[in-house]
C-alpha cells in the first residue's frame, strides 16, 4: 500500500522547472491580471494545503526541539541540495507525522483483526500489537532520514563523477582568458547537474556581495565532498598567494582524474568480494537444486520407503 501510494504521489508530482518563469509566462498570456484568489488556486495542492499545515505544526514542534537537531537537519538538507525547498522544521514535522501514521496504521489493523472483547486485555495479542506499533513508529520516524541520506549519497556521487570534466572546462576557460567567476558561470551554463547548480549558486552569492573565498567555502560545506573541499582550499590559497589560477586548475584537474581512476580500480578490486554473497546464497543453491535434484529424487525412490519403515 505504501509503495502504491508513493508511485501515485510521484506520478502526480509537478514537473521540475522554474515556477517564477511559469507564473510570468502565464501572466503575459492573460488579457487581464490575475486576482489573489486565482493566484492562490493556481498553486499545487501540496503548496496550498500540505506545506502550510506542516509549517504550522512545525512552529509548535520547534518549541520542544533542540536547536542543534535543527542545525543538523539543515546541514543534511544542504548536502541533499535542498530538495523541494524543505525547511528543517517542515522535515522534522514530517518525520513525526510519518511515525504517528505508521503507528496508527498498525493499531487500526490490530483493532480490525482482534477480538473486540479481548483486544484491550494484555492476556490476548494486544501486547504484540502495541509492540509492533512502537516499532512501526520508530521505523516511520527514521525512514525520512534514510531517504534523505540516500539522496545525499546520490548527489555526492554525481558531484564526484562530474568534477574532472568540470575542472577541465574551467581550466580551458581560464587559459583562454576568462576570469575564474566567468569560467564558473560558463560551467553552470554548459551542464545541468548538481555541480553546475552548486557553481551557479556560488556565483549568485558572489554577485550579491559575499567574498569569493567565503562563497567557495560555503559551497564546499554544502557538498560534503572531500575532493571539492581540497579543491576549494587550493583555490583560496592560490588566490591569497597570487599564484596563477590556470596552473592551479591544471594541477587539480590532473589530480582529479588520477583519483577517479583510483576509485574505479578500487571498485574493480571490491567486485569479486561483493559477488561472493549472492553467489553463495543465491546462485550456488539454485545450481545444486538443478544438478542434484534429479539424483536426490532417485535416491528417495530407491531407499526412501525403507527409511520410512514401509518394507
Amino acid at each position: 500500500v505504501v509503495a502504491v501510494a508513493l508511485v501515485i504521489a510521484g506520478l502526480r508530482a509537478p514537473k521540475g522547472g522554474d515556477p517564477l518563469q511559469a507564473r510570468l509566462a502565464e501572466y503575459s498570456m492573460r488579457e487581464r491580471p490575475m486576482s489573489l484568489e486565482e493566484i492562490e488556486m493556481s498553486q499545487p495542492f501540496a503548496e496550498r494545503i500540505i506545506l502550510p499545515l506542516l509549517r504550522r505544526l512545525g512552529e509548535f514542534v520547534i518549541r520542544f526541539t533542540p536547536q542543534s537537531s535543527l542545525q543538523a537537519i539543515q546541514h543534511d538538507l544542504d548536502l541533499a541540495g535542498n530538495p523541494k525547498g524543505l525547511e528543517p522544521v517542515t522535515f522534522y514535522t514530517g518525520r513525526i507525522i510519518a511515525a504517528i501514521a505508521a503507528a496508527g496504521l498498525i493499531l487500526l489493523l490490530g483493532v480490525i483483526t482482534a477480538d473486540p472483547n479481548s483486544f484491550f486485555s494484555f492476556k490476548s495479542g494486544s501486547g504484540k500489537v502495541l509492540a509492533t506499533a512502537a516499532g512501526a513508529a520508530a521505523l516511520g520516524f527514521f525512514i525520512p532520514s534514510l531517504l534523505l541520506r540516500s539522496r545525499i549519497n546520490r548527489r555526492q556521487d554525481a558531484i564526484v563523477k562530474s568534477m574532472p570534466d568540470a575542472l577541465d572546462l574551467l581550466t580551458v576557460c581560464v587559459e583562454a582568458g576568462l576570469g575564474f567567476d566567468q569560467a564558473m558561470q560558463r560551467v553552470s551554463e554548459k551542464w545541468d547537474n548538481e555541480l553546475a547548480l552548486a557553481f551557479s549558486r556560488c556565483i549568485q552569492e558572489i554577485r550579491l556581495g559575499k567574498l569569493r573565498r567565503e562563497a567557495l567555502r560555503d559551497m564546499a560545506d554544502r557538498m560534503g565532498v572531500p575532493d571539492m573541499t581540497s579543491f576549494v582550499a587550493a583555490l583560496i590559497q592560490a588566490d591569497q598567494l597570487g599564484v596563477s589560477m590556470a596552473k592551479v586548475l591544471r594541477i587539480q584537474s590532473d589530480q582529479m582524474r588520477v583519483r577517479r581512476r583510483q576509485r574505479a580500480e578500487k571498485k574493480a578490486h571490491e567486485a569479486p568480494i561483493k559477488m561472493l554473497i549472492p553467489m553463495a546464497f543465491l546462485i550456488f543453491p539454485a545450481i545444486y537444486i538443478v544438478l542434484l535434484g534429479p539424483a536426490a529424487l532417485q535416491v528417495i525412490q530407491q531407499f526412501g520407503l525403507g527409511f520410512l519403515g514401509g518394507g
